[in-house]
């Protein structure tokens, strides 16, 4: 039946297919399926860089327009991956040049960017559309230059927590006059002045701008005049939101702002002054998002900014909102999906805010959509941690970090594992988990037993013995990566759950007692997967086979060991020993 099944239809069905999931399902049906299914994929995401190469990529689909890429393990996000392990994506930029010439959007995370791929990248592609840049380092406004100057159609230009080095503030104007098709422009990240005059005459030249995120260095008073030129923003980083306080700055912010009539989402805020937050008051009843994670707004202010905005579904805020604002949100958001509450201090010794477990729990208690959590606090309780799971069992990312290692519940003084036992008992659908507290390897046979969904796992300063490891590779069924550091696991656990690692994306170990010979033994054992031990004191060999390693990140590949390992990264070589390269 499946070799009957009219080629031209099947097509069609994929193309209307934007699972990945799905369309590798596809083509597992049969040769014709696979083939067919291969042919007509335009899209590819890769989400280690070194698990496959880009030959083998662009030999299995030939006729792809987007590609995403990630690159560093996610815990270069905290500096836990030392500087040059890797991520470069040069070699995929090169051969994708030679062999997608219909290229249309390249999205990378964590990746390390030159900027002469970014001039690869504005000449090889020539209907080039979409660039986005997440957490990614190496380039300069010469190479954004490059990509504004040649990239007739381009749409979007996205730069999101990039480390960019600002050689000139000019580089806007390299985008030609007649380039009207910028749909999404995302500059937040620049640390330096852009040219305004250029900024200006950009954004009135391109009538279909739905997002434009601006840098801190774009003053609160030229803000009424960008905005001017784009009513039709659905989303606006501000910039710099402060200046003297002026009537007249303030009478044409507002006006400006009651004129935008398709806004749903603000960014940005950086140095607020409050006087000019009422500005936005008029659109607030319209908003879906909100980050306020760089504002250090007041309690005061936000609960007032908060109580308009009836419509939110995300918030990303600092916690000076504390759990008076927190209250006020779960009264006055009822449609709010994500949750995301960030430290202003979080090396304090004491507590500069007052942010506690009640407030998390008022939100969900009041936000019946809540799906998506993550909490930085000072305290937590068991107590606290049940009612969230019983009152939201449709949470599917949890994410709680207590700022202090190994603190205890503040009620009993014991471990949080039942609190966190509940949230996977109870959250069924829970597909990412962040754990902080004291926790025992109790927690651990709780995830393992209920957490069969769950894709991703963080865990730090946590667990007794490799009891706690073993439950979560023999348990949950789903699990793509898992992130540990400070943790009692070791040997036993990592060689007895081999087999588990080869159905994983990656897994990441810093500071655990992990020996470098049971690293040999595994690399021994699984010829498909990449063990790197990165060691920066020297090479593991040179110690007893029984000294732990600093740290691990294992990962299955079907390129084989990458080529562009630092020195003090080792692996697998032929010989089955691991050695630099």
């Amino acid at each position: 039946m499946a070799y009957s099944f009219p080629e031209e239809a099947l097509e069609h069905v994929l193309s209307l297919c934007m699972s990945d999931k799905d369309r590798n399902a596809v083509s597992l049906v049969c040769k014709s399926w696979y083939e067919i299914e291969r042919c007509c994929r335009r899209r590819v995401f890769v989400g280690n860089c070194y698990a496959v190469s880009p030959t083998i990529m662009i030999k299995r689909f030939p006729e792809v327009r987007s590609v995403e890429l990630k690159g560093k393990p996610h815990f270069a996000d905290y500096n836990l991956v030392p500087e040059g392990w890797g991520g470069d994506v040069h070699p995929w930029i090169v051969a994708m040049s030679k062999e997608y010439p219909l290229l249309e959007e390249i999205r990378l995370k964590r990746m390390v960017v030159t900027d002469e791929n970014l001039e690869l990248i504005s000449r090889s592609f020539k209907n080039f559309k979409s660039l986005v840049l997440c957490s990614c380092e190496g380039f300069s406004t010469h190479g954004l230059a490059a990509i504004a100057a040649n990239c007739r159609n381009l749409r979007e230009l996205d730069l999101q927590e990039c480390e960019v080095e600002d050689l000139s503030g000019h580089w806007l104007s390299d985008f030609p006059d007649n380039c009207t098709s910028l749909v999404s422009l995302n500059i937040a990240c620049l640390a330096s002045e852009v040219s305004l005059p250029a900024l200006e005459r950009l954004v009135a030249r391109s009538p279909n701008l739905k997002t434009l995120r601006l840098n801190r260095a774009v003053p609160l008073e030229r803000l009424p005049s960008i905005l001017r030129w784009a009513p039709q923003l659905i989303e606006l980083g501000t910039g710099a939101y402060s200046a003297e306080p002026r009537s007249d700055v303030f009478a044409s912010l507002a006006e400006t702002f009651s004129g935008c009539n398709e806004l749903k989402g603000l960014s940005g805020f950086w140095d607020v002054v409050p006087a000019y937050l009422p500005a936005i008051y008029s659109i607030c009843s319209r908003l879906t998002s909100l980050n306020l994670s760089y504002a250090t707004i007041l309690s005061p202010d936000l609960i007032k900014l908060v109580s308009n905005c009836h419509n939110l579904q995300r918030l990303w805020v600092l916690d000076y909102i504390e759990d008076a604002g927190l209250d006020t949100l779960a009264a006055s958001c009822k449609n709010l999906q994500e949750l995301r509450v960030f430290p202003s201090d979080p090396y304090a010794p004491e507590p500069n805010v007052s942010l506690t477990e009640q407030g998390l729990l008022s939100v969900s208690e009041g936000c019946p959509r809540l799906q998506s959590i993550l909490y930085f606090c000072r305290q937590m309780s068991n107590a606290a941690l049940i009612r969230i799971a019983q009152n939201r069992p449709n949470l599917i990312r949890f994410r709680l970090c207590i700022l202090e290692p190994r603190t205890p519940d503040y009620l009993t003084l014991g471990p949080l594992d039942d609190g966190f036992g509940a949230i996977v008992e109870h959250c069924k659908e829970l597909c990412r988990l962040s754990l902080s507290g004291l926790l025992t390897d109790r927690v651990f046979e709780y995830i393992g037993t209920h957490a069969k969904k769950l894709e991703m796992l963080s865990i730090a300063f946590a667990g007794d013995s490799d009891l706690g490891l073993h439950h979560v590779l023999s348990g949950c069924e789903s699990l793509k990566k898992l992130e540990i550091r400070d943790c009692p696991f070791g040997d036993k656990a990592l060689l007895d759950n081999a087999a588990k690692l080869e159905t994983m994306r990656s897994l990441w170990m810093s500071s655990c007692p992990v020996s470098f010979g049971a690293c040999k033994l595994l690399g021994q054992k699984m010829p498909r997967l990449n063990v790197e031990v990165i060691d920066e004191r020297g090479p593991p060999g040179s110690r007893p086979e029984s000294c732990p390693v600093e740290r691990l990140y294992i990962y299955r590949t079907v390129a084989g060991p990458r080529s562009d390992m630092p020195g003090f990264v080792w692996t697998r070589d032929g010989n089955a020993a691991l050695r630099p390269t």
